[in-house]
């Protein structure tokens, strides 16, 4: 008869693909994981999984297998949690990775509240620009724009976002106002890194609806979009940026809109799991709240924010 166990142990780390954060979340050494495999592999008398230093792929049998037990073993798993977890409070550790620029616009006042309300939960924020691994870096969660580029991960849309052609007063006081998109690269712009040479690529979509690539150059260039955003108030050129940074100092007349038929689109933000199985309750309480304080902003154009 098989370990049922052994079983449940292989499920998690063909379903993560890795033994340390499937013993990360059973609670037990990897070396216990990587024993009780090799002990299922030797009862059924096939491997399931072919190992290396850096890499864990599952063999023919190791799939057909997962195929055949993963479902039970997870509904299994998931309704012994909601029986434990079912009259307990969230609790225990949360890893949030998100852009550089989160805390600019995600209250911290949110987070106030939130750990006021859960005393039992704790919050590691982990803010780069860069993409977090979230299974090597051990993160629960993770807000990010654009498409999602591991399809075995699960997205939540929170919002699209856009964004427009921003200056301070006092650059375009200076400089002058463009009339056109060609106009532009008479312009310094603060942007990210260029694709080649000096230039920069802007898409920006018309009133018209259509989207055009509009080269850019500028002296001040920065891969963090907060960066950008301090850069265009103090003056130093013309930035595109999504109204989620924007909106408070164009309300606050830092920042005027500058070709405001023009748009860029926004790349969105999306809440990311591993897995749509096994969430903590701590993670989905504190994901519950941070989609429904985004959601209920008005992440308004700047060109309309404006007017």
């Amino acid at each position: 008869m098989l370990d049922l166990n052994e079983v449940a142990m292989f499920v998690q780390v063909a379903r993560l693909g890795s033994f340390a954060e499937a013993a990360r979340q059973l609670r037990v050494p990897s070396a216990t994981v990587s024993r009780r495999i090799r002990q299922l592999e030797a009862h059924l008398g096939t491997r399931l999984l072919q190992r290396s230093t850096r890499k864990l792929a599952l063999t023919n049998a190791g799939q057909s297998f997962q195929e055949r037990c993963g479902p039970a073993v997870e509904a299994l798993i998931g309704a012994g949690r909601l029986q434990v977890e079912g009259g307990q409070e969230p609790s225990g550790l949360v890893r949030v990775a998100a852009p550089a620029s989160f805390f600019d616009f995600f209250e911290m006042e949110w987070v106030a509240d939130f750990l006021a309300a859960h005393p039992r939960v704790r919050l590691d924020f982990v803010l780069d620009d860069v993409v977090a691994d979230l299974i090597g870096d051990r993160i629960d969660v993770a807000f990010r724009g654009g498409p999602l580029q591991d399809s075995s991960f699960v997205a939540r849309k929170i919002f699209a976002s856009y964004g427009g052609l921003l200056a301070s007063p006092a650059y375009l006081a200076a400089r002058g106002t463009p009339s056109s998109l060609q106009e532009l690269l008479e312009h310094d712009c603060v942007t990210q890194p260029p694709d080649s040479g000096n230039l920069s690529t802007w898409r920006l979509q018309g009133p018209d609806g259509v989207e055009e690539d509009v080269r850019v150059r500028g002296r001040f260039i920065s891969n963090v979009q907060g960066v950008l955003l301090k850069a265009a108030c103090a003056g130093l050129g013309i930035a595109a940026l999504p109204s989620i940074l924007t909106a408070s100092d164009v309300a606050a007349g830092r920042l005027v809109p500058v070709l405001p038929q023009y748009m860029r689109a926004g790349r969105g933000l999306s809440v990311i799991y591993a897995s749509r199985q096994y969430v903590p309750q701590a993670v989905s309480t504190f994901v519950d709240m941070a989609m429904e304080r985004l959601s209920q902003q008005d992440w308004a154009p700047a060109a309309r924010l404006a007017a």
